[in-house]
Parts: structure tokens; sequence; C-alpha cells
């Protein structure tokens, strides 16, 4: 048993085990002596402690002991006039006592509904919302700021432009916990968000929260649904932990991704449940313009003990990942339901300021997803096309510095059940191989009923059904304890072209 994070009124705690999200058994937690809750899962957060407090947690025979932080000040924000009602708009009210918090201060919203359109935060404070506090957002995108494309604070697609703000703002500040059982309910489909997404009107959209050039910021046990894209963004920042957070959006609503860190890096992902109607956690890492203006990349990410029940993907690379992705390590995962397990895009055009090297995918079960794992190297969707021959041909292509390169995959302890299309897709660039794709005792079993399907999104895409691992241009492939059940094809499927 380890403390994850340490708040005013909030601990984190992470139970050893090596199963995935849920631990071998129910368990109670003892505070101070008294038993306060039952859990089963591998990540729990404490909430409504006292501030500069000792205390003793006891888990399974296991005791673990700490100090809440100190906290200066306590704002409640109804003494700010807020109504709490879910009908006024309480954005100034809530934004003062944000203002007026001193260093290390609290802000707190009580039990009510806070009607708002964008809360700012500033250094060293803590928002604290409480079991029974929800925060719903306007459904008029005319009432929301933007932030100006020249102030080069948000981005769209991996470009630095016009956007709306966000619910949740941290823009250059530090030290900042959002923490609570309270809900950040964004009302997108009350509104107007997912009505033709594409055509961006007066800007792009905006998330639930928001970093911009910050650090130090914990995200912790809030439910965050129905968001106008992305549920969590943070961009260009660092030292960040989203712990025990709920992030729901309807399936069919199109980029409603869930927690997707962008030019940022030193990131814990734990404890979190996630079911969107996009990727679950998108690592990106801008296009190849701003990657070579901005010299960053993402890297130094740990995914653990989440539960990802609905998306396209549940873990995946890019597809804006100019900058790198690097030193990426998932593990004591589920994905269920998920089109995709662990799923990387790329493509021609993105170049290579930065790789994507060293990821490490291990102790993970997945359970109903078509292609548990894919490579590729040619996606068609996105900013800047993706239909041009330059991006599809198989023909070998001048290596340039537009020309992405993938380096070397670990895929270790791994249950797949009920796989369809193929175990894993990997498409590779004649003049940009994936170097090297290593599978340790990873079991694959087969869908009796499998159907069908494309694994991967390319211009001129093809179908596998009950297929092992399908490799174009893959430089080295090793298997160790590896077994198909109910394969259709061989276990490997090696080309050269297709």
């Amino acid at each position: 048993m380890k403390i994850l994070n340490i708040a005013s009124r909030s601990v984190t705690i992470e139970l050893d085990s090596d199963k995935p999200y849920f631990h071998e058994r129910e368990y109670t937690v003892y505070l101070n002596g008294a038993e306060i809750l039952k859990d089963n899962r591998n990540v729990f957060t404490l909430f409504d402690l006292i501030p500069d407090t000792d205390y003793c947690v006891k888990v399974l025979n296991e005791e673990i002991k700490f100090i809440t932080s100190p906290e200066s000040t306590f704002f409640n924000v109804l003494d700010f006039n807020a109504k709490g009602d879910g009908i006024s708009d309480d954005t100034i009210f809530i934004q003062a006592a944000i203002m007026a918090s001193k260093d290390n201060g609290c802000v707190y919203l009580p039990k009510g509904t806070y009607l708002v359109s964008s809360l700012f935060l500033k250094s060293n404070l803590t928002l604290y919302l409480d079991k029974n506090a929800k925060i719903i957002a306007k459904t008029d995108r005319n009432e929301f700021p933007t932030y100006p494309s020249e102030s080069n604070i948000a981005t769209w697609e991996g470009s630095i432009r016009k956007c709306f703000t966000s619910i949740i703002n941290c823009v250059n500040v530090e030290n900042v916990n959002i923490i609570g059982g309270g809900t950040i309910d964004c009302q997108a489909r009350n509104s107007d968000w997912y009505i033709d997404h594409r055509n961006i009107r007066i800007a792009c959209r905006g998330n639930a929260v928001f970093y911009s050039r910050s650090k130090n910021i914990n995200l912790i046990g809030l439910s965050i649904k129905d968001t106008q894209s992305y549920a969590v963004h943070p961009l260009f920042s660092e030292n960040l932990k989203f712990y025990n957070l709920k992030i729901e959006n309807n399936p069919n609503m199109p980029t409603t991704d869930g927690i997707d860190p962008d030019f940022s890096s030193n990131i814990e992902i734990k404890g979190n449940y996630i079911s969107v109607g996009d990727d679950c956690i998108a690592i990106k890492s801008g296009t190849y313009e701003l990657a070579k203006e901005c010299l960053s990349s993402s890297k130094n990410i740990v995914i653990s003990n989440n539960y990802m029940e609905k998306g396209h993907g549940g873990v995946v690379f890019g597809s804006e990942s100019s900058g790198g992705i690097t030193n990426v390590l998932i593990e004591k995962c589920i994905f269920k339901n998920t089109d995709r397990g662990f799923r990387l895009k790329t493509r021609r055009g993105r170049g290579r300021i930065g790789s994507i090297d060293n990821v490490i995918f291990r102790n993970v079960y997945m359970d109903n997803v078509k292609t548990p794992f894919v490579v590729n190297m040619y996606y068609n969707m996105g900013p800047k096309g993706g239909h041009e021959e330059y991006v599809w041909t198989y023909e070998k292509q001048p290596f340039t510095d537009l020309t992405p390169v993938v380096g070397k995959f670990k895929f270790e302890n791994i249950v797949c059940e009920n796989v369809e299309y193929a175990a894993g897709c990997f498409l590779g660039l004649p003049e940009s191989k994936i170097q090297s794709l290593e599978f340790h005792n990873v079991t694959f079993n087969y869908k009796d009923e499998a159907e069908e399907g494309i694994p991967a999104m390319i211009e001129h895409p093809f179908k596998l059904c009950k297929a092992g691992l399908f490799a174009l241009n893959v430089d080295d492939i090793k298997l160790e304890s590896t077994v198909f059940n109910g394969l259709a094809t061989e276990e490997i499927i090696s080309k050269d072209s297709i």
C-alpha cells in the first residue's frame, strides 16, 4: 500500500495487487480506527479530511500514517453570493472566491448545482467539490470566452488555434488540486457541440478541464460527463496526476476523448473509469509545424489500474504525434468493448521531430476488443488530409524530416478474450519500418462467431477475421509463451507489401 497524493482534505492510496483495476477481494478501509469505506478497487480516495491533521489508514491489516496538508483559507462559494440553484449564473461569484483565496487556500463548492461558463484557477489553490456538488456548463457557445490563436495558449488537432475556453482552466499556474466527489457536467448533449462537429463555428471546441503551460496539477475523484470534445486536455504541462476520475460520454458522440496529454510529461493516470465516444486515453504531441517550433514531446507517462469500457481505443498514441512519445508504461488496466486496445496512429507528413519509442504494455486484460493491438503508419483521418498518394502508397518513399519513426514495443502478461478481426495489425513504412515487437506470455482467445472487419483506418482498407499478427514492414517480431486459441490464419502474417 502506498500514498499517491495528500491534499489538505483528501488522500489517494494505491494497494499492492497484480490484478488489473480490481483488487483480489473486497476490503474495508479504517480511518483512525473507524470504518469509513468498503471498496474493491486498487486505487481509492478519501475525502472530507481535516487540514494539517494526523491520520492512520488501515486496509487488509496494513497501516499507513500521514498528515494532511495545511490550509491558509477556506472559502465557501455561497459566502461569495453563489446560489447553487442550477438556474442562476454562478460564474462570477465562484471566480471571485478563487481570486480572493490566499496561497494554499481552498475554495469549496457545497451541495448544489452551479451554472457556469468558464472558471480560471490560479496557483497554490485547491478547488474542492462536495460529493453532492455539480458544476453544469452553459449551453450557448456565445457565452464562452475564446483563446485567440495569437495567445499561443490552446490547440485543436495538433495546431495552435482560436479555441473556446473550457469549464475549468489552468493557464500558466502551478500547485493546484481539483478534487472531490462532485460532478462536472458539460451539457454538450443539450447544446450544439455535436451538430456538424467538424465545422468550426466562432472557435474550436473546449474541454471540461484544460491545462496550458502548467505544472504540479492534481485532478482527483470527480465525475466528468457530456463534454464538448476531450474531457481533460493537458497541453505543454508537467507533473500531472489523474486519480479516481469517472469520465463518461455518449459512445456515439464524436471526438469526446477521455484524457489527452499533449506535449506533456511526468504524468500518472491511475484508478480511473473511462467510457467515451472516441479514445479513452490519447497521448499526443502536435503536428509537424508545431512540434518543430516548440521542440517538445510527451514522455514519462504511467497509465495503471484503469478501467476503459467503451471507446475507439483504450490507450492511443496520436494521430498528432510529431513531437514524439517516449517512455510510456501501460499496466494493470482493463479494456472492455473498446474497438482497439493499444492503438498508434501516424503517417507520412507527421515527421520525426521526436520518435515514438520505449512503450511497455503489461498485466492487462481485454474483453471484446476487436483488434487488441494496432500500429498504423498510414492513418488517413484527422487534420491536413491523409488521402493523398504520398500517405497511402506502399511504395518506398524518400526518408525525410516528414517521415515518422516508430521504435520498440513490449507486450507482456496479457489476456485478450473474444478477439474478432486480428490479434494485432502493424503497418510500418518501407522507408521507416517498425523496429521491434515483443510478445511475452500473451493469450489471444478468439470469439466463436467473430465478424470480419477492418483492423486499421487506412485509405484502401482490407478486412481480417480471426487473424494472427498482421505485420507489414516490421523489422523484428518475437513471440514467447504466446498462445492463439481459435486462430484462422498463421500466427504471424509477415509482409513487405500489400
